[in-house]
């Protein structure tokens, strides 16, 4: 069949609808929001009537996909490692209950931070829910994972997660497709009582869950993406992850007959690692993210023998690793300092000029330098470009939706005032409930809700806040007369400035609408 280039969030998009595919759920987060766009624009998913709507957040995703399955069709939840937290609930108990119809997890992983606050390793979480795992090392295994997922799932009866990291989600390779599955007739579970999670129901299932993991782990040495391939240097073994096994193939020169466990499924495969360190008088470990597999193999077999990797600094632990860390590990020789020249070093990101979030920044600080201990609290989007310079507008980013109820928190601790800066699509990620917590105590903040119509830092989706902003804060208890919306212009900057510190200035919960469309979504309905 013909090759096609893809990325390989592309490529688990095209595998998810060819392995039979009713509905993928997701929130956009970057590098995970191109699977969905993809299915979004495909002809062959609008043709199925694939449901590809976005969700509000990775908690609604996972819930909704779950609630698909329970119907008996084969669904797919998509998000960044961060929004595995956020849907870390259900994605828990879905473990427990099982699956009806396949259940894919896609959970994409930003090792060096490129557009996170933190960086996670998703496979822990496999391993905490006590669930298998897929991690491709290409495209192609990428596009495999996700045709093969849903089969996987339906025959093991569980939720799979399956874990990509950015490197690999936004490069392209060829992929060969395979013959589309028909997508599965509703049907319901045969035990009636299987997703009711009441303790004696729950504790049956959790037994069951347990009496499993032998199971996946014969799954799992089976798997044609667990692969050993042997070699006759026995001094030392390699255990490559994922991803890295391209980067040890970019060293062939280095290997040096050693053999090789290449790694795409989890839980670890017993008889090949114990095949490995039975051989070997040492073993590497290379696996993007954290030391998961050099932990456990510290303990895998209970004999003493030298493992390499992470935790003993042969590779680093911060940041992504690459052929050339890969190379260091290997030849033990320090790599020669890169020298990058000026012009393509990275420039520190910037508000789009003319952008509505800049004129509503200009008219806060202006309000807030008139008040010595104003703190502001921001939020997870494109305005927390106003931390940097020439704003330097906010002091705290932590998490979707926390400026609200960090905002609350330091009013409840005497803190005046107290500003709260979030983003629409943030606020119907998870702002409604903090707005809800303040409201209930008349919390002295200002919400400062900067609304561009569009959930703009992850490219421009539809934000499920959008025409409905004032309605949610007056339907959760927000006085009228204090949801107050302008246009943020320069030529309305002493309106702005003027309605900013009336609502500061009123004793209570108080929330600002600045509403002008983003440029960029602009710009594209213009084209």
């Amino acid at each position: 069949m013909q090759k096609l280039l893809l990325l390989a969030d592309e490529a688990i998009a095209l595998g998810a609808i060819d392995g039979g595919l009713s509905g993928v759920y997701a929130y956009p987060g970057t590098p995970s929001t191109e699977i969905t766009e993809f299915i979004q624009l495909n002809s062959d998913a609008k043709a199925r009537g694939i449901h590809s709507r976005w969700s509000a957040n990775e908690k609604t995703a996972m819930e909704a996909a779950v609630g698909m399955s329970f119907a008996g069709k084969r669904a797919m939840v998509c998000m960044k490692h961060v929004g595995l937290n956020v849907a870390a609930d259900p994605f828990m108990n879905s473990a427990i209950t099982g699956v009806n119809g396949g259940v894919l997890v896609l959970s994409a992983d930003d090792p060096s931070m490129h557009s996170s606050q933190n960086e996670q390793d998703s496979r822990y979480y496999a391993k905490f829910a006590l669930i298998p795992a897929l991690e491709p090392s290409n495209q192609q295994e990428a596009y495999d994972m996700a045709y093969y997922g849903f089969e996987l799932s339906e025959k093991l009866g569980r939720p799979i997660l399956l874990r990509i990291t950015t490197r690999l989600a936004h490069s392209r390779s060829g992929v060969v497709r395979k013959e589309m599955k028909p997508q599965n007739k509703t049907s319901f579970p045969s035990n009636p009582k299987q997703y009711i999670l009441l303790p004696a129901i729950a504790k049956k299932n959790y037994a069951d869950l347990l009496s499993s993991q032998a199971r996946y782990v014969e799954n799992s040495e089976n798997s044609p993406f667990n692969v050993y391939y042997n070699g006759d240097n026995k001094k030392r073994g390699i255990i490559a992850c994922g991803v890295t096994y391209n980067y040890l193939m970019e060293n062939k020169e280095l290997i040096n007959g050693s053999p090789i466990l290449k790694i795409g499924q989890y839980p670890l495969p017993r008889k090949q690692v114990e095949k490995i360190m039975n051989e070997c008088e040492s073993i590497l470990v290379i696996e993007e993210g954290y030391p998961l597999v050099e932990e456990m193999l510290k303990g895998f077999l209970g004999k003493a023998l030298k493992i390499n990797g992470k935790l003993d600094g042969t590779l680093p632990r911060q940041g992504e690793l690459t052929p050339d860390s890969v190379a260091v590990a290997l030849s033990g020789k320090k790599a020669e300092p890169v020298v990058i020249p000026e012009v393509v070093r990275m420039r520190p990101p910037a508000l789009c000029q003319g952008c509505g979030h800049r004129d509503m920044y200009e008219a806060l600080n202006a309000v807030v330098k008139q008040y010595p201990d104003a703190k502001v609290f921001g939020d997870i989007g494109c305005y927390t470009l106003g931390a940097l310079p020439p704003y330097g507008a906010i002091n705290s980013c932590l998490d979707m939706g926390a400026s609200i109820t960090m905002a609350k928190g330091a009013a409840d601790a005497g803190v005046f005032p107290a500003v709260a800066v979030i983003g629409d699509s943030t606020f119907t990620h998870s702002g409604i409930t903090g707005l809800l917590d303040a409201v209930n105590e008349n919390t002295n903040i200002t919400v400062v809700i900067s609304d561009n119509l569009t959930t703009a830092m992850t490219g421009g989706q539809d934000s499920a806040g959008t025409g409905k902003l004032e309605d949610i804060c007056a339907g959760i208890g927000v006085k009228k007369e204090h949801i107050r919306v302008l246009v943020p212009l320069k030529k309305n900057f002493e309106e702005m400035t003027s309605i900013i510190k009336e609502e500061i200035e009123y004793k209570g919960v108080s929330v600002i609408i600045p509403r002008r469309e983003c440029l960029q979504t602009l710009k594209r309905k213009k084209k």
